[in-house]
């Protein structure tokens, strides 16, 4: 689609137009039909889905890749230079970079684009910073239908960027097909309270930060992790995961991880890996939306409406237990499908 569209067309534009813009490389198009995916509104959710569904017929297998790490580890200052790496190879990236949310307003607070203006200058790659919006797991509650948008789109490479918060990150493991774990220098302390759930799930770790009088702490927390990795089970019987010394800054390390990646992927293909790995993706979305129209159509029911505030505070005063007050609720949702 051109830039000669009327601007009503552009603003609210019809189904048609938004996936030919999609599958046209139109930028607009795809945040537009992000947005349809993440509104709370009914007539916005049946347009989202049917963008969706003809999207999902253009099959383009991207390299879906989770960044995940703690606070400060320096995530969009990394995502920035291996994103130039990764554009330098000729890779058309799409970054959706998940900001923690205000829980007054539930928007975004940080927004990563303001912190890659190199590489949101590169025309080659989209950016989209999207609110958690309280979402546990470290991503956004439409991350998966959007990694699916940005593949329709044509984008090579599609990186995730969770908002670290711990181990609560392991969702992003059922929408990407490679998670890279950063980590600080003397960060080694941390391997107890995370080598149970993001370790588990890492197929690289990158120590960020390496350079200047950090060298010597990088070099020993480089050997705790790799040590940890060892006693770890193999996530994939072909693939032993490696630990890198990176410097967003000076470059160190950049290209290496885009290598290991890249190897990855190579080996997934030459197992037959992947395509079962987006099967398992697609069930665990298929769930998902599932459970998020359960919990919806729960909490609007008229009979659960009705009932909800007395069971509460017969709970807040001790009449009913929760367990009591769960299945009552329970009861009352299922009163009308019983009376069928």
């Amino acid at each position: 689609m051109n830039n000669t569209t009327p601007l009503t067309q552009r603003y609210n534009p019809d189904v048609d137009t938004v996936v030919n813009g999609i599958m046209n490389g139109d930028r607009q198009m795809l945040s537009r039909a992000i947005t349809l995916i993440e509104s709370q509104r009914r007539e916005d959710e049946q347009k989202a889905h049917e963008i969706l569904d003809r999207c999902l017929a253009k099959k383009n297998e991207a390299i879906r890749i989770g960044i995940t790490g703690s606070p400060g580890a320096g995530k969009s200052t990394f995502i920035e230079a291996l994103g130039e790496e990764i554009i330098n190879q000729g890779l058309r990236l799409a970054v959706l970079a998940i900001d923690p949310s205000s829980k007054q307003s539930r928007g975004s607070i940080l927004g990563d684009k303001a912190r890659m203006e190199r590489l949101a200058g590169r025309k080659e790659a989209f950016i989209r910073p999207t609110a958690s919006s309280g979402c546990l797991g470290g991503t956004s509650p439409k991350t998966h239908e959007a990694i699916l948008l940005c593949e329709a789109a044509g984008y090579d490479v599609i990186m995730v960027e969770t908002v670290g918060v711990g181990q609560s990150e392991v969702a992003v493991d059922t929408m990407v097909d490679f998670i890279l774990l950063l980590m600080l220098p003397g960060s080694g302390d941390e391997l107890q309270g995370i080598k149970r759930g993001i370790m588990e799930i890492a197929d690289a770790v990158a120590i960020t930060k390496t350079d200047g009088d950090q060298a010597g702490i990088a070099a020993i927390s480089r050997a705790e992790f790799e040590a940890a990795l060892r006693m770890l089970p193999a996530k994939h019987s072909f693939w032993q995961p490696q630990v890198f010394l990176t410097s967003a800054i000076t470059g160190t390390g950049i290209i290496e991880v885009w290598q290991n990646i890249s190897a990855y992927f190579t080996l997934m293909r030459k197992h037959d890996t992947l395509e079962k790995l987006r099967h398992q993706q697609l069930k665990s979305l298929l769930y998902t939306l599932l459970e998020e129209r359960l919990k919806r159509e729960f909490f609007s029911n008229p009979e659960v409406t009705s009932s909800k505030e007395s069971i509460e505070r017969q709970v807040l005063s001790g009449q009913l237990s929760p367990f009591t007050g769960a299945n009552t609720l329970m009861d009352a949702f299922m009163r009308p499908l019983k009376s069928l």
